[in-house]
């Protein structure tokens, strides 16, 4: 029947079911309030043995009825949907294969020549030079399979480099002695060579002003100090220490704009342009030491031991030559100063404050501080003239060694902040940033820095973030479009797929090489004193 009695203890239920009677028994214990317990179920542990024995039963009709039901219903199949993923290549701490290398490199690192070359593959490439649009370079690992079949080994190849490299170590050590012995052929033979870029620097601009004055503070030395030796006067010993300390530090300026003018080389790439602002910076030094110092310590000399000083009558006549050679000296450097001033658009006063020509800047503080000195100079052996008094003249050394002293500690200064590297006007640092902002391939700019290098020589660098979609815009507007939708069509690969796209990213990457250096030209053009530019994709 559908109705079951189900027995539990002494209690009785009527329960609908439509499965096997399972009869349930449990014990149940009544705990009494002393602490015994009575047994109320009326079953013992025969018939829980009995009830287990009928729930397994239950079971295995279950299992028997589901097992049923399975075979029954038909078998659907599994789907599982894989997305398909291009494995990621492993390239190795060190991959090399896909590598470009120029023809001087393949030759110098690989010990090839010219010929060894011809046979391997060439590939023209954009070229990072301004003259050239494009040049040759060669696959690294086609040119190191030429090497290994050239030299036979790594360690034959080896041994070869080693040899040249001593070989360039033993040509290093004998190139001084080679270009003594060349120098000392043409004093013997005669040089006929036309003169050179270098020699022509002194001619004009800052050359010439330092030649000017090299020559007048040299003929200043000598008659001061003829006129220090008659007289004993300790202002015209400082005048004299003071022209010579110009004529020494002037020769130094001379050498300095020679080295200035030197090609740049390896060790050295942005030149040498510097060498003007240290050759600046010795000089400064060295009107502190040479002529401050020793006309600070005749001055102090004087004032302890003061002895008579004789007729001042050709020291008179000296000092008033040397004032107007002075003058002249002075007028010149002026002059330069201010046409190179108004070819930057900066006033006289900027222009010798932020040191934009070192040279000539020495040149004009130097004779301004002779012609003062001069004038201190005059005045100090005129009162000893007038009054007898020794201690007048000790006095007017003291004050031109103040005066060379002021004058030194500036030329360090300024030459000081000039080396070190500092930033260039934020006005022009504006222009520059506006104009590669107003390029449509630009998004925005970050971390700029503009340093000048010396001698209107700026380095301008910058970290770019480029809008990829007209970069390639600008790079779909050089293609067949109609012929790319033909390739886009034939793809029906992973393979045919990643080849399409490797082929157009190389593509795309070189238009944004193309646009960088674009960008680097037009900002050169526009802005002549930017000589380098570096700016890094963000």
């Amino acid at each position: 029947g559908w109705k079951v009695s189900t027995k539990s203890g002494s209690l009785s239920y009527i329960l609908p079911c439509n499965r096997l009677p399972v009869q349930l028994m449990s014990q149940v214990r009544v705990y009494t309030s002393n602490g015994q317990k009575k047994d109320l179920g009326s079953e013992d542990t025969n018939a829980s043995a009995r009830g287990e024995t009928l729930q397994k039963a239950e079971t295995g009709r279950q299992d028997t009825t589901n097992a049923g039901q399975k075979q029954s219903s038909p078998k659907q199949p599994i789907q599982v949907k894989v997305k398909p993923v291009l494995k990621k290549r492993e390239y190795g701490p060190k991959y090399t294969q896909n590598n470009f290398i120029t023809g001087v490199r393949a030759i110098n690192e690989f010990c090839l020549k010219s010929s060894d070359l011809d046979q391997l593959r060439k590939i023209k490439r954009r070229s990072p030079h301004d003259d050239t649009e494009t040049f040759t370079v060669y696959l690294r690992s086609d040119v190191e399979a030429k090497s290994l079949e050239v030299w036979g080994s790594p360690e034959a190849l080896a041994r070869e480099r080693k040899r040249r490299k001593e070989a360039e170590i033993k040509y290093r050590e004998n190139l001084f002695r080679n270009q003594r012995l060349l120098w000392e052929y043409k004093e013997f033979f005669g040089n006929t060579k036309p003169r050179s870029s270098t020699a022509a620097m002194f001619f004009k601009g800052p050359g010439k002003v330092v030649m000017v004055a090299i020559c007048i503070n040299g003929l200043n030395f000598f008659f001061k100090l003829l006129a220090w030796v008659y007289t004993g006067s300790a202002s015209m010993f400082s005048e004299a220490i003071h022209s010579l300390a110009d004529t020494c530090n002037q020769a130094l300026l001379a050498l300095g704009i020679s080295q200035s003018a030197r090609t740049p080389d390896p060790s050295h790439p942005y030149g040498f342009t510097n060498m003007r602002y240290i050759a600046s910076l010795i000089s400064g030094v060295g009107i502190f030491m040479m002529g401050a110092g020793l006309s600070w310590y005749h001055g102090i000399i004087g004032l302890l031991h003061p002895h008579p000083v004789e007729s001042l009558l050709w020291a008179y006549c000296i000092l008033a030559g040397s004032l107007v050679s002075e003058g002249a000296t002075l007028l010149v450097a002026i002059n330069e100063i201010r046409r190179s001033a108004r070819a930057k658009g900066l006033s006289f006063y900027q222009y010798v404050v932020q040191s934009r020509d070192p040279s000539t800047n020495v040149v004009l503080l130097e004779d301004a501080a002779a012609v003062l000195s001069v004038a201190v100079a005059a005045t100090c052996m005129g009162l000893t003239s007038l009054t007898g008094n020794p201690y007048y003249d000790s006095v007017g050394s003291l004050g031109v060694g103040t005066l060379l002293g002021t004058v030194s500690a500036f030329l360090i200064y300024t030459n000081t902040e000039a080396l070190l590297g500092r930033s260039i006007e934020p006005e022009q640092l504006q222009r520059l940033t506006e104009f590669l902002e107003s390029d449509p391939v630009v998004r925005a700019i970050h971390d700029v820095k503009a340093t000048d290098m010396g001698m209107s020589k700026v380095r301008f660098k910058a970290e770019v973030d480029f809008d990829g979609r007209v970069v390639t815009r600008s790079y779909l507007e050089k293609q067949d479009i109609e012929q790319l939708l033909q390739e886009i069509q034939q793809v029906k690969t992973l393979e045919e797929l990643e080849a399409f796209m490797l082929k157009h990213g190389e593509n795309i990457v070189d238009t944004l090489g193309a646009e960088v250096d674009r960008l680097e030209k037009d900002l050169k053009q526009r802005n002549p004193d930017v000589r380098h530019v570096d700016l890094e994709i963000l």
